[in-house]
């Protein structure tokens, strides 16, 4: 993880204030606000700001349902059904803001969830730092032989030196080509006196996508909890599910009946297609049942399979 020292004297002066307020603030959340979570090589994920907590999300269902949630003598009980159920409008009552530094094609990824305001940092008006992801030799793999979209067996030897070499050829060489085109600086001044330079909105076209970019994101507790859903799980590229990862032991501490509500219903939880449920029932009821008698597509059997009998 790297912070710049504006970064770090920032983070410091803001974690040594302490202010009295009226809002509900949570303490677990409180500890490591500002405070940057490493991940991956140079990265991090902050929790800068939040809004809201457990309670909020109770206050606005008991305000939306009136008096039939009286019948939940308990909030975590409430929270349980609500997320059961998909009653998620008092999930929007909490928001929270993270400061994320990332690399650029994991925060390609990233922006294809549209459900959040999003301030990047401009290589238009700034230089970039020379800051790259290699990915550790437990994540450099070939290209799976089933999945289009996965990695396979991992590379070893020669090869997996080669393709390390060739990342940290690449990435170094972009950025001094960079530099040069730049003819600046990061204070400002020239590096040849000379010459002016290529603008920083066209130079920075030259650097390679494991190039570092920042960000502030803000968003609801229920569109990161949909982030989550889909990042978090085991599926995910990895380079953004270790950020999911980092993000969901915030939700953790900002919202613990939430998030244990979350765990049990959806993370852990399952979701049945009718005819899947179906073959459910026909298996209780004793009956054999395979994937050509079942109505469902081999893909479909597969995944209810691995639901029913994972070990098998």
């Amino acid at each position: 993880m790297t912070v710049t020292p504006e970064q770090a004297a920032e983070i410091a002066a803001l974690r040594s204030q302490s202010q009295p307020t009226r809002r509900a603030t949570v303490p677990a959340l409180e500890e490591i606000l500002y405070e940057p979570l490493p991940v991956l090589d140079h990265g991090f994920v902050r929790v800068v700001d939040y809004m809201g907590d457990d309670a909020a999300v109770v206050q606005a269902a008991r305000v939306s349902y009136g008096r039939g949630t009286k019948k939940v003598s308990e909030d975590r009980g409430l929270i349980n059904y609500l997320m059961r159920h998909r009653h998620t409008t008092p999930f929007e009552m909490c928001e929270i803001k993270y400061h994320v530094k990332l690399p650029i094609f994991v925060a390609r990824q990233w922006i294809r969830h549209r459900t959040a305001n999003v301030n990047e940092y401009s290589a238009r008006y700034s230089i970039l730092d020379n800051e790259f992801y290699l990915p550790a030799p437990d994540q450099l793999a070939a290209q799976s032989s089933s999945n289009r979209q996965g990695r396979g067996d991992l590379l070893t030897g020669d090869e997996a030196a080669h393709v390390m070499a060739l990342l940290k050829r690449d990435a170094m060489q972009s950025y001094a080509s960079y530099e040069d085109m730049l003819n600046e600086r990061p204070d400002g001044s020239r590096r040849d006196e000379g010459r002016e330079g290529l603008a920083r909105e066209l130079a920075r076209m030259n650097l390679t996508l494991n190039f570092y970019t920042q960000w502030y994101w803000k968003t609801d507790l229920l569109n990161l909890l949909h982030f989550l859903s889909l990042r978090a799980d085991s599926h995910a590229q990895y380079e953004i599910r270790v950020y999911a990862e980092a993000m969901l032991d915030t939700v953790k501490r900002w919202v613990p009946a939430c998030h244990d509500a979350f765990m049990e219903y959806r993370i852990g939880g399952a979701s049945l297609s009718a005819t899947g449920i179906r073959v459910v029932r026909r298996m209780l009821a004793g009956e054999t049942v395979d994937q050509a008698s079942s109505g469902l597509s081999a893909r479909e059997w597969r995944e209810l399979m691995a639901v029913l009998r994972p070990e098998g």
